[in-house]
């Protein structure tokens, strides 16, 4: 059995990795969204599922384009969606949008918090401090 490369944030819901995991999980879990929050992501549609919601990574500030990709996230997952998420490596964007919906559907009460059991599901991530600056700004008593 081979191992996959992404992760499940909310089991069996919504499920975080990286760009080349895509068709992995798409075959494999059934998701009905993915969200690509790369902002040098090719236009091209690799997909029907793909929604491009990018985020441009190691820039100031995200607020608007953060908020906006969590907005996405939370839409589908309230309307019953099986969502995954993803920037190229699945580490920094990812993990700011991991973050952001814990916090908007009540699965954690601190950006600490959130950012703990994000890691738990994806070790690998490691938010930047720009990108905590932004979740700081849009979720100011977390």
């Amino acid at each position: 059995m081979t191992e996959k490369n992404y992760h499940e944030l909310i089991k069996g819901r919504i499920y975080i990795g990286g760009a080349d995991d895509v068709q992995d999980v798409l075959k494999k879990e059934n998701v009905d969204v993915a969200f690509d929050l790369r902002a040098e992501a090719p236009e091209e549609i690799y997909h029907d599922n793909r929604v491009h919601s990018p985020i441009v990574d190691n820039a100031t500030n995200q607020e608007e384009s953060i908020q906006k990709s969590i907005e996405h996230v939370v839409h589908a997952y309230n309307e019953g969606k099986k969502v995954y998420f993803h920037c190229q490596g699945g580490s920094n964007r990812t993990g700011t949008v991991a973050i952001g919906t814990l916090l908007a559907i009540g699965e954690a009460k601190t950006i600490e918090e959130a950012e703990q059991k994000a890691k738990n599901a994806r070790p690998k991530i490691n938010v930047k401090p720009e990108m905590k600056e932004a979740l700081r700004k849009i979720y100011p008593n977390s």
